[in-house]
C-alpha cells in the first residue's frame, strides 16, 4: 500500500520566501555561519541534547539519570517518529543552494517538512526544563531556538518547516512529559 502524500499550501512557500528574503542578509556574516553551522552539525541526530543530558547525569545527583535516560529514550522515538513517519506523508524538497557553502553541513536525503532539528530541540528542552536549575532553564531554549534556526541559515529547511518542526516537537515534548514523568 503507497503511503499518501499531503501537498502543503501555496501560504506555505509565500511564507517561505517572504522569510528567506528577510534572512538572507545574515547568510553574508561570518560570525553568524560560524554560530549557525556549528549549531546544525551539533544538532544532527540530537547529538548536543545527548551530550548535555549526559554531563549532567554524571555530575548531577541521582535523579539526573533517569532525566537523561528519558531523554535518549523519548529523542530516540521521536527521530523514528519525525524522520521515518512525518517526513514520509509530506516529502517535500528542501531549498535550493547553488554556490559554495562557507562551512560544511550534511546533506539530509528525507522531506524537508518537518524540521527533525526543531522537533528534537524543542522536545530536549520541554524535557530537560522539567526539574532543571532555574539558570539552566533559558539556555536550553536559546540553544533550541539556535538549533532550530540553523536549519534555516544553512538553508537546509524552509522556513515553515522549521516551524513545522516546532509545532510537532512542542506537542511530542508535552506528551512525553505527561505520560512519563519524572
Amino acid at each position: 500500500m503507497a503511503i499518501p502524500r499531503i501537498s502543503l499550501p501555496a501560504s506555505f512557500d509565500r511564507f517561505d520566501q517572504r522569510f528567506d528574503v528577510w534572512w538572507e542578509p545574515a547568510r553574508r556574516s561570518a560570525v553568524l555561519d560560524r554560530v549557525f553551522y556549528t549549531a546544525s552539525e551539533v544538532g544532527d541526530f540530537g547529538m548536543v541534547w545527548l551530550a548535555i543530558a549526559a554531563v549532567e547525569a554524571a555530575v548531577g545527583p541521582a535523579p539526573k539519570t533517569r532525566v537523561a535516560l528519558r531523554l535518549a529514550a523519548a529523542l530516540g522515538a521521536e527521530s523514528i517518529l519525525v524522520n521515518g513517519g512525518v517526513k514520509s506523508l509530506f516529502r517535500r524538497k528542501r531549498p535550493e543552494w547553488a554556490q559554495e557553502r562557507p562551512m560544511h553541513v550534511r546533506q539530509p536525503k528525507t522531506s524537508s517538512f518537518p524540521s527533525g532539528h526543531s522537533s528534537s530541540a524543542i522536545t530536549a528542552a520541554i524535557l530537560l526544563s522539567e526539574g532543571a536549575a532555574v539558570g539552566a532553564i533559558p539556555l536550553y531554549w536559546v540553544l533550541a531556538g539556535i538549533v532550530a534556526t540553523s536549519r534555516v541559515h544553512v538553508k537546509i529547511h524552509h522556513g515553515s518547516d522549521v516551524v513545522g518542526g516546532l509545532a510537532v516537537g512542542a506537542l511530542y515534548g508535552t506528551l512525553v512529559k505527561r505520560l512519563f514523568p519524572l
